[in-house]
């Protein structure tokens, strides 16, 4: 099994925890989308891929309609991009992507949560440099063949694409997932999207045994339940086992 095999399995555990997680996701992209340009998609490209995006990863319509209504209200909440590093033990990394209106309080609870699994903040790009940044979409597909052919006629370009147990993982450059969600929604209407995120994949990955892998899964834990946290990526192959 590939690397990105192992990212579709892991992203396709879906608890209630991890939808609301979700959901909190999107609506903050939502409201940072909407907030900085207009609140009708129609004219705001940036506001429609969140939604589509949203969409793709099964968030509700009322969720959305929230989002935006938000953003038009004269709630004064603005929110900016942060990312964090870090080390674990037995060469794990950890990547955090987050989005705060109070940059004090994130790292503040970011460092909470590595000294509780002693783990170590690094600084900026001393860990992202051993990832790739890739857009990842996963679907019940099979047909190599016919999705190459389609994304290549559409002049999508492609990473990589690997069929395992049914499910195909299709990886692209970020900048060109929704074109590729528009060749797939072609070829296969009604498609439904098991992944469908721009996420940074570890070139190498670790496997954990003992105390060390019991507290880089608290690390993740406890990032989890941070509000400003958007996303989590790690170079450990086995942390669900």
């Amino acid at each position: 099994m590939g690397r990105h095999f192992e990212v579709r399995a892991a992203a396709m555990q879906k608890t209630a925890n991890a939808k609301a997680k979700v959901y909190s996701r999107y609506s903050k992209e939502i409201l940072v989308a909407a907030k900085t340009g207009d609140t009708n998609p129609d004219m705001n490209q940036a506001l429609k891929k969140a939604i589509e995006r949203a969409k793709a990863n099964d968030v509700p319509a009322n969720v959305i309609k929230r989002a935006i209504d938000k953003a038009k209200s004269s709630a004064d909440e603005s929110f900016n991009s942060a990312r964090y590093e870090g080390f674990g033990n037995s060469g794990s990394t950890i990547i955090i992507d987050c989005l705060t209106d109070n940059a004090n309080r994130t790292i503040a609870d970011l460092r909470a949560c590595f000294n509780k699994a002693h783990a170590k903040l690094g600084v900026a790009n001393s860990v992202s440099f051993g990832y790739e940044h890739l857009g990842v979409i996963v679907i019940k597909y099979e047909d190599e063949e016919a999705m190459m052919d389609a994304l290549l006629e559409a002049g999508v370009e492609l990473n990589d694409i690997e069929v395992e147990d049914g499910y195909m993982t299709i990886t692209t450059d970020p900048t060109v997932l929704d074109d590729a969600k528009v060749v797939i929604d072609q070829l296969i209407p009604g498609v439904k999207y098991e992944v469908f995120e721009d996420r940074m994949v570890a070139n190498d990955t670790v496997s954990l045994e003992g105390e060390d892998k019991v507290l880089f899964k608290r690390l993740v834990t406890l990032l989890d339940d941070v509000d400003d946290v958007q996303q989590v990526y790690h170079n450990v192959d086995n942390l669900d086992d």
